[in-house]
């Protein structure tokens, strides 16, 4: 009788290992003796986007940079600017430029880390009177502008040629001040706290 129990232990043994096997099989469960490896999780590269697809860019757009702040430095970033004409002039560019900077950058660029310090509420517009021609005004005083904020203009618009007078972008406020000389330089880029200025443009 032991004997008897003895052989069916090892043949009830090996069916019910059967049965797994069928059971994974239909599950689609693939046996494996060797650890998967899934690969490192994917990683993500601060203050660097991917360039913009230009065959997606809408009919009366320019292509342009923008100055963003990323890890307390200036980094550009490549935008499609809409514009109201193929041929804008200066102050719309200006104008379009200022937009990009003041609006919250979309979700991709905050997770690469960029940021704007440039007020929403800004806006530009063209010379005065008694104004250098290349002159443009600003609804506040750039010198009441955070410096980074104001290093963010200067630097964008010193990118765009129709809005760079004698190799300085000018800037003035709302006041009665005369405007004032800016430069973007490296030294701009990589401390944006500091704005070099050229002093008050000498009026023509």
């Amino acid at each position: 009788m032991r004997s008897e129990r003895r052989g069916r232990r090892p043949t009830a043994m090996v069916a019910a290992a059967a049965l797994c096997a069928v059971l994974a099989a239909g599950c689609g469960i693939r046996t494996t003796s060797v650890p998967v490896d899934a690969g490192p999780a994917p990683s993500r590269v601060p203050c660097a986007m991917p360039p913009p697809d230009a065959s997606a860019e809408p009919r009366q757009s320019i292509s342009a940079e923008i100055y963003l702040v990323c890890n307390s430095q200036l980094v550009t970033v490549d935008r499609t600017v809409r514009v109201q004409e193929a041929k804008s002039d200066r102050i719309t560019v200006a104008v379009a430029l200022l937009d990009e900077l003041r609006g919250e950058p979309p979700a991709s660029e905050r997770q690469a880390g960029f940021s704007t310090d440039v007020p929403s509420a800004l806006r530009v517009g063209g010379p005065r009177a008694g104004d250098p021609k290349g002159a443009l005004r600003l609804s506040e005083q750039p010198e009441d502008l955070t410096p980074v904020a104001l290093a963010q203009i200067v630097c964008t618009y010193a990118e765009s040629e129709p809005l760079v007078h004698e190799g300085t972008v000018m800037l003035g406020g709302p006041g009665a001040y005369a405007p004032r000389g800016y430069l973007c330089t490296a030294e701009t880029k990589a401390s944006p706290k500091a704005v070099p200025t050229l002093g008050a443009v000498r009026l023509p």
